[in-house]
């Protein structure tokens, strides 16, 4: 279990690393003739966290509705059929789908009924996250895996991700809106996947419905422990990034000087609302099995365990 106290680490370690690797400091400035020293350097501001759930509460219980939407069904309401993926699961509010195990985590957890798939999916309340102009924000969260593997694996596709403000309540606009998916995991293998989301479908400057991605291989087992995954949107510099991490390390990356000005505003210089899922099947599952899934030897009862979602920024507050 990820105790309260690795947390902090988690989020001091995450500092230094961006402190590391992304703060800008200004040159030096030279001393006067007087000989007086004028060596200042400027540094950016830390990180502040600005929104936080560590999913306290009873077991049994659903996360509390001050801070998440729980979706249901195939799709949103005028929305596009099994939403957007291809996914076959129905999302519930059921317990036995989603809920507190009263040891602060969530719990979402795919069950299979005959031949139907039930999961769950939730969205924040909150669309306003975002990277205030010359800052930064950084996304985090603290997941177990589900602890499936081989044949009993095929189409389970958990997700910790995000989508553009403007997507909720239009349902059209993806992918010019913006998607960052911060981990994605498909099929139980040892290895979570970052991409960005952004122009048009098919093709476009993300290469749609692919986008750009990277792949991770998991340190250790990322379905035996809780790992941190995060991603950064960094307009602190001359060129905006994003950047993904494991654990603290870097793995993926994405500039603004990747695909065109317009098409990265779009995508990224406004509020995100943040999302976590079970799905089972999809385009993603099907396209790494080269065959449909989920298949009958696709175990029932896998969990997506969740420990912590943390939102932080930094030069000025979150939109």
């Amino acid at each position: 279990m990820l105790l309260k106290s690795d947390r902090r680490r988690w989020a001091l370690a995450g500092i230094a690393a961006l402190a590391a690797i992304g703060t800008c400091v200004a040159p030096y400035a030279q001393a006067d003739e007087g000989g007086n020293s004028a060596q200042k350097q400027k540094k950016a501001p830390a990180l502040e966290e600005v929104w936080r759930t560590d999913f306290d509460g009873a077991a049994g219980s659903v996360p509390s509705g001050d801070d998440w939407i729980i979706d249901k069904g195939h799709n949103y309401p005028g929305g596009p059929a099994n939403w957007g993926t291809g996914e076959i699961q129905e999302y519930t509010d059921s317990p036995e789908n989603l809920q507190l195990d009263g040891d602060g985590h969530l719990k979402i957890t795919a069950l299979k009924n005959g031949e139907n798939w039930t999961s769950a999916r939730i969205e924040t309340k909150r669309t306003d996250f975002a990277a205030p102009e010359g800052g930064k924000l950084r996304i985090e969260a603290g997941l177990k895996l589900p602890n499936v593997s081989g044949d009993e694996a095929l189409g389970y596709w958990p997700a910790f991700w995000t989508l553009g403000d403007a997507y909720r309540g239009n349902y059209q606009n993806w992918p010019g809106v913006g998607e960052f998916d911060i981990m994605e995991n498909v099929n139980g293998q040892n290895t979570t996947h970052g991409v960005l989301h952004c122009g048009t479908n098919p093709g476009g400057p993300c290469n749609e419905t692919t986008g750009i991605g990277k792949a991770h291989e998991c340190a250790g087992d990322c379905k035996a422990d809780f790992h941190e995954y995060a991603i950064e949107l960094d307009r602190s510099g001359g060129t905006e990034e994003l950047r993904w991490y494991v654990d603290g390390e870097q793995f993926h990356s994405v500039k603004e000087s990747d695909i065109d000005a317009g098409t990265w505003s779009k995508a990224t210089d406004h509020g995100h609302f943040i999302l976590l899922n079970l799905a089972m099947g999809g385009a993603f599952p099907d396209g790494v099995a080269g065959s449909k899934t989920p298949t009958a030897a696709t175990k029932s009862g896998g969990s997506l365990t969740v420990d912590y979602v943390s939102v932080e920024s930094t030069g000025g507050a979150s939109k």
